[in-house]
């Protein structure tokens, strides 16, 4: 299974995240600054725009993550953020809620 790197900063939605990734027997791990991660330490990364989307958009194009698969969640009623993170390089972005019920299949996608 994949190595996730996993941007989420909610702690509370981290850990929801987390444990339904590792369920799924991926090996995801909390990262404070995905610029900063060893670029062959992981499979896929994923990034929570709800909080700071302008800045945590630019993560996308970080040279760590450069030749990584990047999957993105916004809150749905920043439509706007989906948009601007899909410019931004991220690979697959969805609306929170569907992070929630489908995370470990969007990895799954995006590593298949």
């Amino acid at each position: 299974m994949a190595r996730v790197a996993l941007f989420v900063p909610d702690l509370l939605f981290g850990s929801n995240v987390l444990g339904a990734l590792r369920a799924a027997g991926h090996e995801p791990e909390l990262v404070g600054d995905p610029a900063l991660i060893d670029p062959g330490q992981f499979d896929v990364l994923v990034v929570d725009l709800t909080a700071d989307p302008g800045d945590r958009v630019k993560v996308a194009e970080a040279p760590a993550v450069e030749e990584l698969p990047k999957l993105a969640f916004y809150a749905h009623v920043e439509a706007d953020v989906r948009e601007l993170a899909q410019r931004a390089g991220f690979d697959l972005v969805v609306p929170r809620s569907r992070m929630a019920r489908e995370g470990a299949q969007l990895v799954d996608r995006l590593t298949g």
